[in-house]
């Protein structure tokens, strides 16, 4: 693609400039004019769309890709009516803007940064299916029926009926497998629009899933960037939650937004009825089989729901105790013993440093470097524009943070962290070089870009430091490098010969790809054919290219029809479950759902 546009004009103010990019874009739009369109933007540009466009989650590079996209989409979506819905602002040569707009099917928003030459990024995102608006604000349900009216059923008795059919009378459109926090959003968003949705937990209360892990764990990400969608947390909430705390909410969050929830059940199985176009999902619920007959299937087993653990030589030899981090009972019974865990992140960290307070003699195994950020360095330089009281202030919704960590396109996000992992490498460099001094293998990411991108890229390789890197800094926490070779009766061995004399052996070493639940569940096969949950394709360490631009499978459509994941964060799964939500509503409602650029797979997993 050759052509070339005049240069944004860059006098006046930036409304006037917003408005002319707005009217010539709206205008190319409207005379079916791709080519006119994509020559509004830069020549390096991004073009980051959650549904609106292309009823996926979809970023293309550059104006040939942007021209591809309007080819394929523009006369079905029709869009129209792009206005600013704020003052927009310039600085260091790009003016921002906050912008809204509709579609044929729904109602939008986005976000412009524009230079010179055209938009260097745009972000557009589905909002709300028009005719099928949640019933809040305005048109909240009026939850009483006035008058006289014979017999008259409570909210609780129907609500009661409803629970006692679903499933069993009634069919759901969706069954969401894991009832985690990513399964309760997700399961609140779809019942906000009225989609009949099963979510499945095999423990035995909401929340379990955070009850059950080692007593001090608690939340590394700071309260605002944590709400559920809906109900955010009081103001008194504490700005790091303990895991109960959150447990209970959870639990507490199911009740009060009605989310079809079952507790103790089992997932034993899962396939596709090709001839019916449904699912058979097989459970066991309290000790009955019964058969689901859902039409999509969302795994939302989490990041940290499939446990790598590892197979070591001599661990049938082992007689102390040993087991994975997830299953860890926490540190009170291990005083004075001596403990060796496998790992050198965030669950390793924490783990250590709670038996270490208990009293016992505590070896780390650093396998590979480490990112490690001081949680108040983090609070304050790497989340305080966004996710703080600071933000709160200053008119920053989560809402509104949510949409301008989104509108940051990943291709170019390590332009943006690494200036701020600078400044905390200059700000704690005594911190770094105590902990290096003490032999802590440490690490910026392979690029300098620092937590976020190795969590997007990996989902793996940092800590956040609440305590425990004091104690590796003095000492107290021991240091072991290198893998594993084998175990012996009360010894772990590794590959260089060392013994580390163990009572205990706690293996921190992480979890699989998401697509490992449908292996278990549906078959290798189908595994296979939708691939390997997150990563970017960065070529970076242990996120192999090629490049795909967003997180793998997740939230969108996947190469198995029917099929979807959802996970990651708190603040991911509030994000995306209204993205998820929507394309599930819309296939539900009957409402075309052609996807553009359905993601390849290039890895199973």
């Amino acid at each position: 693609m050759t052509q070339t546009v005049d240069r944004i004009e860059a006098t006046g103010s930036p409304q006037a400039r917003v408005d002319a990019w707005l009217s010539r874009f709206e205008s190319a739009l409207a005379a079916r004019d791709v080519e006119a369109a994509a020559a509004l933007f830069a020549v390096d540009n991004y073009w980051r769309d959650l549904v609106a466009f292309t009823w996926t989650i979809k970023t293309v590079e550059g104006r040939d890709e942007v021209a591809g996209l309007l080819g394929a989409c523009l006369d079905r979506i029709d869009p129209s009516g792009f206005r600013t819905t704020g003052t927009p602002t310039e600085a260091d040569g790009v003016t921002e803007a906050w912008l809204e707009f509709e579609t044929a099917t729904g109602r939008a928003k986005g976000h412009l940064r524009l230079k010179d030459e055209g938009a260097w990024t745009l972000l557009t995102s589905l909002r709300e299916l028009k005719g099928f608006e949640e019933r809040r604000n305005e048109q909240r349900p009026k939850g009483v029926e006035h008058g006289v009216v014979r017999g008259r059923k409570s909210w609780a008795e129907k609500r009661e009926e409803e629970q006692t059919r679903l499933g069993y009378e009634q069919q759901p459109y969706v069954v969401v497998i894991g009832g985690g926090q990513g399964g309760i959003a997700l399961g609140a968003r779809l019942r906000q629009l009225d989609v009949p949705t099963l979510v499945l937990e095999r423990n035995e209360r909401p929340g379990d899933s955070w009850r059950k892990r080692y007593k001090n764990l608690c939340l590394h990400d700071p309260v605002w960037y944590d709400h559920l969608p809906y109900l955010p947390f009081p103001d008194n909430w504490p700005v790091f939650a303990p895991k109960d705390k959150i447990a209970d909410w959870l639990e507490m969050y199911t009740r009060l937004m009605e989310v079809p929830y079952w507790t103790s059940t089992e997932v034993t199985s899962a396939s596709w009825d090709e001839e019916k176009r449904q699912w058979l999902v097989t459970v066991v619920r309290e000790g009955e089989e019964l058969v689901l007959t859902p039409r999509h299937v969302v795994f939302a087993t989490g990041m940290s729901g499939k446990p790598n653990l590892p197979s070591f030589p001599g661990m049938d030899v082992f007689e102390g105790d040993q087991h994975h981090s997830s299953q860890h009972p926490g540190p009170d019974s291990y005083g004075g013993k001596k403990a060796v865990v496998v790992g050198s992140n965030n669950s390793a960290h924490d783990i250590c440093a709670a038996l270490w307070e208990h009293g016992a003699d505590v070896t780390m195994v650093q396998r590979s470097s480490t990112h490690v950020v001081k949680s108040d360095s983090l609070m304050e330089l790497g989340l305080g524009d966004l996710y703080s009281e600071r933000a709160v202030r200053s008119g920053i919704t989560t809402d509104k943070a949510d949409m301008i960590f989104a509108s940051i396109p990943y291709r170019i996000m390590p332009q943006f962290q690494i200036p701020v992992y600078d400044a905390i490498r200059e700000r704690d460099k005594d911190f770094y070089a105590r902990l290096e001094a003490a032999g802590f293998e440490h690490d910026w990411g392979d690029d300098g870009s620092g937590l976020f991108l190795k969590y997007l890229r990996r989902g793996s390789g940092y800590y956040i430091d609440v305590g425990a890197s004091e104690l590796v800094a003095d000492g107290k926490i021991k240091l072991a490098h290198g893998q594993v070779d084998h175990l012996t009766r009360d010894a772990v061995v590794l590959s260089d010969g060392t013994e580390l004399k163990a009572d205990l052996v706690v293996y921190a070493t992480g979890y699989g790809s998401m697509n490992g639940w449908v292996a278990d569940l549906v078959g290798q096969e189908t595994a296979d054919l939708v691939g390997k949950c997150w990563g970017l394709g960065s070529g970076t360490t242990k996120d192999p290219g090629p490049w795909e631009g967003e997180q793998r499978n997740m939230w969108k459509p996947t190469q198995k029809d029917g099929l979807w994941f959802h996970g990651g964060n708190l603040h991911q799964s509030r994000h995306y479950s209204l993205y998820l939500a929507l394309q599930l509503k819309a296939r539900y409602e009957g409402i075309p759902t052609p996807v553009y650029g359905l993601q390849e797979v290039h890895h199973k997993a």
